[in-house]
């Protein structure tokens, strides 16, 4: 498959690899061509890694990933074309954290309670199927559920579309090793205004356990 990478940061060159390792085609996304980063992550990478701008990226993948500062998405996604990603599932990482004032973070207010960036670039996208997930992990733990507890923990998904949802998570479970029934599909994209929400928490956590090799587990 060839799959589409936007954000040269730690998640995105960690997600790319580990997607490279699986034997897909990656073109890692950045606002030039000539980036620095994303072009030594091509050169590290071999022959199934690339790098070009949003809208190269955009274009090549049949899937997406959207690993974005929050503050960069809008910007960055009207650089990369919302034409080019018509049809197209979406899998948006991106966390509205505001880290103006050091840590811990908080939320953006334009992206927290009523809205959030799912819904954001949902909205931004309106031709393309988002579904928001891996937003609530760690980078090394998004491409390795079993990292943690043999890959019982589970993972929050939501989308407006049902068949894109079934996608990202055949993505997940064949290439990252998370397991079906660990991933709880929320509902709609309203939900990533919850699963964005937790992420203040999730860091909490992280200062409290000095790792961020950790998940939630739902028990009923």
């Amino acid at each position: 498959m060839k799959i589409g990478v936007l954000g040269t940061g730690n998640v995105g060159q960690i997600i790319g690899a580990a997607l490279i390792e699986k034997g897909h085609e990656v073109m890692l996304g950045s606002r030039t061509a000539t980036n620095e980063k994303a072009t030594a992550w091509t050169t590290s990478n071999g022959p199934r890694a690339s790098n070009g701008t949003f809208a190269d990226a955009a274009v090549f993948g049949e899937v997406i990933f959207i690993c974005l500062n929050g503050l960069g998405t809008v910007d960055a996604l009207q650089s990369a074309g919302p034409n080019n990603f018509q049809s197209k599932v979406v899998i948006d990482l991106t966390n509205p954290l505001d880290f103006s004032k050091g840590m811990p973070p908080s939320l953006l207010p334009q992206y927290c309670n009523t809205w959030s960036m799912g819904e954001e670039v949902q909205k931004q996208l309106p031709a393309a199927h988002v579904v928001k997930a891996l937003n609530t992990v760690t980078a090394n733990l998004m491409v390795d559920a079993n990292r943690v507890n043999d890959g019982n923990h589970n993972l929050f998904i939501c989308g407006n579309d049902a068949d894109a949802k079934n996608k990202v998570k055949h993505v997940l479970a064949e290439n990252f090793n998370w397991k079906p029934e660990m991933i709880l599909d929320l509902g709609d994209i309203r939900y990533a205004r919850m699963t964005e929400a937790i992420v203040p928490f999730w860091v909490a956590v992280m200062q409290a356990e000095k790792t961020p090799m950790f998940n939630y587990m739902i028990v009923t």
